[in-house]
Formats: structure tokens, C-alpha cells, sequence
């Protein structure tokens, strides 16, 4: 049960068939009405604006209709057990017993699904997506994390989600890559010297693919690089992208679907996507003006098709073909999410990495035309992120060439780590991922914390000799918590709103900061039992209370959850 969502509900009801006593002029502002957690030193269960919300309608000053909202909830809310007055009109309100044990028991009732926002769209994630020259990097870890569970949040919330790779498969970048595999297979085989061309990939990796390349083939003339073009493009590519698939596997990632861009050029999608465009007049010959900070002498005016994505919010319109009359990258995009957009999604989202910010006004908008506005785009950008190792930056190494890998990262710590830390923070801000602090078994290392905890709630289980339970028979009149159970009850109660906002803006960082402060309220309440007996869970091996019971289980149940969504492993014993 969600009591936030269930108990507005109520006030919502109540408002409506009130009206001869709270007068709302606005149907909309029923909308504007929430329920929050109150400050901590309120003691409260949930914080009510309706006063604020209602003020104006009913011609009273917020606290003087906090007055009267006050009275009417506790004569018309049967689990609202007491209600104050906070601040310039806010109402805060305690759960009575009943409602406090009804919520506890229907949690334990539906552990797996509590806390889950049930919709059921369908989604398509595109993300990594990197180019497949060679194995991911740093900067790509973050970004394949975050789709991911951006993902599994999804679909514990009951949508259909597809986990999509866009292979960067045509065009210069790819030459570049396959010409050096080339001078890496003629440096091993004829021992001519690797050139130093700027163009070139320099990491030993490509000696790598190179090597595993003559192993197949010992008998093909490599002398003449364009007649063994195809053959070498087709090797390179097989072998860069079992790299980047055997990194993704180790950060526990398996994507759904790889869209190759080379299956748009030879599916003509891009001229198909054109027509369409131009059919709805989205696209139509012209000049554009020269980009700013270009000098005009610098400019070559050439007439050539363009996207009018003006008309959808950018800021610029924008070409669909070069000077020599070949397609943009761009056009290719287009064409692509034109493709994923006739696959029937009912939302995209594209994860990309910090230097693709500028790209989103322009991808947004295609879509807006493509669909008629009826299909968003939502593009997040992950930030960089740096690695520190003994108090200094981590040095990359000459296997991977000019970046840090996957594999290195993965070789300094493990997945599940690397997965916890690169959400700890919003995606839209840098990190910095010290490998000392992600090693420390203190408070001060998140992950520890959260694992810690859920450690301990199984030792606990295995003393008592029992499991979790579905159940508890707590009883109204002995039902009694202390000031540490409290807190950590109301953060239980307070993580179906954690999700519900996750959700709605992609923020993945709520969900590991709110299980370590969950975990951290627990680690208190243990402490508090070492330091004073009245706070012990146990005694004589024998639960010493319902209420402890029900805390440990409801504790592990939103642990097992959260750490669910993120694919971060709980050990049982630590």
C-alpha cells in the first residue's frame, strides 16, 4: 500500500462531497493538494498543504482554515489519529494503530511488488550505443548502468521495456578503425611499423583483434587493403562487439536488442524517412546559415534538404545532407528512431553520453515530427566520470589506448560496486569514483552499509531459527513503537514515493541514497540495543517484541526491492 497515495485519495473524496464546507473554485487545484513526509522533529506520519491550496476559494487565511480542515479530519478520517497545525497552515497527521498495522501487513503480504507505481506502457532504452572500435570505457560504464536500471525500474513497475543498442556501424569512423586492424595485421605479419596517422585507433587491442583475425584466416592476402575491405570490416566489427558484450555481461547488463546502422542504409530507411517528412512538408530544399563563430569566407552556401526542426522547439533548422550531397549522420538518426517509432513504442528514451548535449533539441524534435507529437523522446545525459586511486587520478593504460576501460575498472573493483556508486549521484552532475572509499567496509562507503544491513537482518533470522514472514498478528491495544522504530517505519512507508518520483523524472539517485539512509536508521536502532537493553531485539534467543519482527522484515523486503531494481547482489552473511 502506498499511504500517501491512498490516504489523498481520501482527502480528495472528502473535498468533493464537502463542498458546502471547503469551497473549491478550480477542479485543478485538487491536483495542486499532496501529502509529504514532514521534518523530522514534527514527529508525524504524513504533512498535509491543503490549506495553502484552498485559502484563496474559501476566502480564509491558510492557518484559519487549517483550523477547520483540522476538526474535519479527525471526525471524517477514521485513520487519522491526530492531527496539528504547522508553520503558515500546513497539517500534519499521525496514523492511528489500526492504520499503522493494516499497512505493515499488507507491505509483508506483497513484499515483491511493494513500493511498485503499476502502469503498463511500453518503453524502448537505447543506451552504450558506443561506437564499436574497441571495449567500453569509463564514460560508457555509467551511461549502460544507468539504462539499465532505469529499465528494471520500469518494469518492476509493470511497463514492457526493451533494452536497445544502436551499432554505429557505417561510415568514416569505421574505415579509420578497420584500416587500423589492417596495419596491426600487416605489422605482426610482415613486420612493417604501425603508422602514426591521427586518424588511426593506437590501443593494443586492435593487435589483439588483428591476431585473433590472421588465426582464422592464415591463407588470405592481406597486401591489398580495399579488396579485403568487406572481409576485414565484417572480422573487426565481430570482434570489437564481443568485446563490448563481454563488458556489458561483467557489469550485469544483457541488452534485448542490437539495431545495426548499417541495416538503415541498406533498408534505404533514410529516403523512406525523407519522403515521409516531406509529405507532411517537414523537409524541403534550401540553404542554411552559417554556423555560429563561422566566418562566412569560411561557409560554402550549397543547397541541399533540410529538416525544419524549428517547428518542433530547436533552435536552428537543420541539413539532412552534406556539401557533397551524402547524408548527415543526422538523417541516419532520424530514419532510425522513424524505425523505432513504426515499432509501436508508446515511449523512447535515449541515454546519452556529456558530450551529446547539444544533440538533443534536434533528435526531440524529429520525433515530435515523425509521430505528429504523439510519441516524446526523453533524452538524460550522464556526466563524466573520474577515477581516483590512492588519493590521485587513475591513469589509463596503453592496452586501451587514449581512455580507461571497462576491464580496468572492473579489474579495481566489483560490478556490484560499480553499479551502486555510478547512480549514487544524479546523472546529470561528474562523479568521483575513488576505489579506496568503494573498498572501505565503514558507513562511509554506501553499498557496505546497505549490504550490511540486510546481513544483519539474516543473522538475526537464522538466531531466532525462523524466515520472513507474510503475516504478523500485531495486536491494537499492545501495539506500541519507540521513537527509533518510528522513523524507520515512516521510511518504509515513505519508499513507494521514493519510486513514484524516481519515475517520473528518471532521477535513478533517490533509490541507493534513500536505501542507505534506510540502512543507516536501521544500523542506529541496532547500535542503540548494544548501548541500552531496553532497545535490544532479542532476549533469551526469543524476539523480545511483534513490532521488532515486523521492522526487520519490512526493512529487508524495501532492501531486497531496491537492490533489486539496481541488479546489486545482497550476500546473506558479511
Amino acid at each position: 500500500m502506498n499511504i500517501f497515495e491512498y490516504h489523498l485519495k481520501e482527502i480528495h473524496n472528502l473535498i468533493l462531497i464537502k463542498k458546502d464546507f471547503l469551497k473549491l473554485d478550480k477542479i485543478e487545484n485538487l491536483g495542486k493538494i499532496n501529502l509529504e513526509v514532514p521534518p523530522e522533529q514534527f514527529n508525524f506520519d504524513l504533512s498535509c498543504n491543503i490549506a495553502m491550496v484552498l485559502g484563496t476559494s474559501n476566502k480564509l487565511a491558510p492557518k484559519k482554515l487549517a483550523e477547520k480542515i483540522r476538526e474535519l479530519f479527525l471526525d471524517q478520517i477514521k485513520n487519522f489519529s491526530n492531527v496539528e497545525i504547522a508553520g503558515p497552515g500546513f497539517l500534519n497527521i499521525k496514523l492511528s494503530k489500526s492504520a499503522l498495522i493494516e499497512n505493515i501487513n499488507s507491505i509483508l503480504k506483497n513484499n515483491e511488488n511493494y513500493g511498485s507505481n503499476k502502469t503498463n506502457d511500453t518503453y524502448n532504452i537505447e543506451f552504450v550505443s558506443a561506437n564499436p572500435t574497441g571495449p567500453m570505457h569509463v564514460g560508457h560504464c555509467r551511461g549502460a548502468i544507468y539504462g539499465d536500471v532505469l529499465g528494471n525500474l520500469l518494469t518492476f513497475n509493470g511497463n514492457k521495456v526493451i533494452k536497445e543498442y544502436y551499432i554505429n556501424d557505417y561510415g568514416s569512423q569505421i574505415k579509420n578503425f578497420v584500416e587500423s586492424v589492417y596495419f596491426r595485421i600487416l605489422e605482426i605479419k610482415f613486420k612493417k611499423p604501425f603508422p602514426k596517422k591521427n586518424n588511426l585507433y593506437p590501443g593494443l587491442y586492435i593487435k589483439d583483434i588483428a591476431v585473433k583475425i590472421l588465426n582464422e584466416n592464415k591463407s588470405l592476402n592481406f597486401e591489398d587493403f580495399e579488396k579485403n575491405f568487406e572481409y576485414l570490416k565484417n572480422k573487426s566489427l565481430e570482434a570489437s562487439m564481443q568485446l563490448i558484450k563481454k563488458d556489458l555481461k561483467l557489469l550485469g547488463i544483457n541488452h534485448d536488442n542490437f539495431f545495426s546502422e548499417s541495416e538503415i542504409v541498406n533498408k534505404d530507411l533514410v529516403n523512406k524517412t525523407v519522403e515521409v517528412l516531406k509529405k507532411k512538408k517537414y523537409v524541403e530544399k534550401g540553404y542554411l546559415q552559417p554556423p555560429k563563430g563561422e566566418k562566412d569566407d569560411n561557409w560554402k552556401k550549397v543547397e541541399r534538404l533540410i529538416f525544419k526542426s524549428t517547428l518542433f522547439g530547436d533552435d536552428t533548422d537543420r541539413a539532412l545532407q552534406k556539401n557533397d550531397g551524402s547524408w548527415t549522420y543526422f538523417a541516419n538518426d532520424i530514419a532510425y528512431h522513424m524505425d523505432k517509432v513504426n515499432r509501436g513504442y508508446q515511449n523512447l528514451v535515449n541515454v546519452l553520453g556529456a558530450d551529446h548535449t547539444g544533440y538533443i533539441k534536434r533528435i526531440t524534435a524529429a520525433v515530435s515530427a515523425i509521430s505528429e507529437k504523439k510519441i516524446k523522446l526523453n533524452c538524460k545525459v550522464c556526466q563524466l566520470v573520474k577515477l581516483f586511486k590512492d588519493g590521485k587520478p587513475f591513469k589509463m593504460s596503453k592496452r586501451a589506448g587514449d581512455f580507461i576501460s571497462a576491464q580496468e575498472l572492473l579489474n579495481e573493483v566489483d560490478k556490484d560496486s560499480i553499479r551502486f556508486i555510478m547512480l549514487n549521484r544524479s546523472n546529470d552532475v561528474e562523479i568521483d569514483f575513488d576505489f579506496d572509499k568503494v573498498k572501505e567496509k565503514t558507513k562511509d562507503n554506501p553499498i557496505f552499509y546497505v549490504q550490511y544491513a540486510y546481513a544483519r537482518i539474516n543473522s538475526l533470522l537464522r538466531t531466532l531459527n525462523t524466515s520472513f514472514v507474510e503475516k504478523i498478528e500485531l495486536d491494537e491495544i499492545d501495539f506500541n513503537l519507540n521513537e527509533m522504530e518510528e522513523k524507520i517505519i515512516r521510511k518504509v512507508f515513505e519508499w513507494p514515493k521514493i519510486i513514484e518520483s524516481a519515475t517520473k523524472k528518471f532521477d535513478l539517485h533517490k533509490i541507493p541514497f534513500y536505501l542507505y539512509e534506510l540502512s543507516t536508521l536501521f544500523h542506529a536502532y541496532w547500535s542503540r540495543g548494544n548501548e541500552d537493553k531496553r532497545y535490544k531485539f532479542i532476549e533469551n534467543e526469543q524476539i523480545k517484541r511483534k513490532e521488532i519482527l515486523a521492522i526487520i522484515n519490512l526493512v529487508a523486503i524495501v532492501i531486497k526491492n531496491g537492490m533489486g531494481i539496481l541488479d546489486v547482489s545482497l550476500p546473506k552473511k558479511m
